[in-house]
């Protein structure tokens, strides 16, 4: 007497009656060139985020920001000793910006994508015009003004600190989360020390 018919919806072969897993998606060498051109990151890291998102490339540039800000938050008692200023002059030289920013080792210093990352935070500094660099340099007087009214302090905190603004050259990320993406690409810990922002005529 044969035994009962196989369940339709168990598929041959699979342990326990479970779905066999679907098949790995494996991205092209385009794909992965296209997503590396784009976000600077390791060919490996391109390779994985595509793999996590089936090709979404959306979904791998966020696998990649969150990645970055993972590491970023590993690192960041790292000391910095290293680094290298930026520099950004505007307006025929009416105004002009500098920033110092710091990593771990000469290496990274004299690498071109870490400079251009400094020239980049000082075009921002002279389009955006921050007051301070991170929240914890703002005074307390400052942020107690702000407390009553709902969403206010976050508001001034997107206004006037730097890590907070919304990079000038691509809103949908922070100058925080520039950072932190540079960080998951070159693998130090990256601070912006200080900077200065010039204009002719301003005291």
């Amino acid at each position: 007497m044969s035994g009962p018919a196989p369940d339709k919806g168990t598929a041959a072969g699979s342990p326990n009656g479970s779905p066999q897993a679907m098949s790995a998606y494996t991205p092209s060498t385009a794909e992965v060139k296209a997503l590396r051109d784009e976000t600077n990151a390791p060919v490996m890291d391109c390779r994985r985020a595509l793999e996590a998102s089936r090709g979404d490339v959306e979904q791998a540039k966020r696998y990649l920001r969150e990645r970055g800000q993972q590491m970023a938050a590993r690192k960041a008692e790292r000391v910095v000793r290293e680094g290298f200023i930026g520099h950004y002059i505007h307006q025929g030289g009416k105004l002009g910006v500098l920033v110092e920013l710091g990593c771990e080792t000469d290496f990274v210093a004299k690498n071109e994508q870490f400079q251009r990352l400094a020239h980049d935070i000082a075009v921002h500094i002279c389009a955006s015009r921050p007051r301070y660099i991170s929240r914890d340099e703002v005074p307390v007087a400052e942020r107690e003004s702000r407390v009553s009214d709902d969403g206010a302090l976050e508001r001034y905190y997107e206004e006037t600190v730097l890590l907070d603004q919304p990079y000038v050259r691509d809103e949908s990320k922070t100058v925080g989360e520039l950072i932190a993406q540079a960080v998951g690409v070159l693998g130090e810990n990256i601070k912006v020390r200080r900077f200065a922002r010039f204009d002719v005529g301003e005291s």
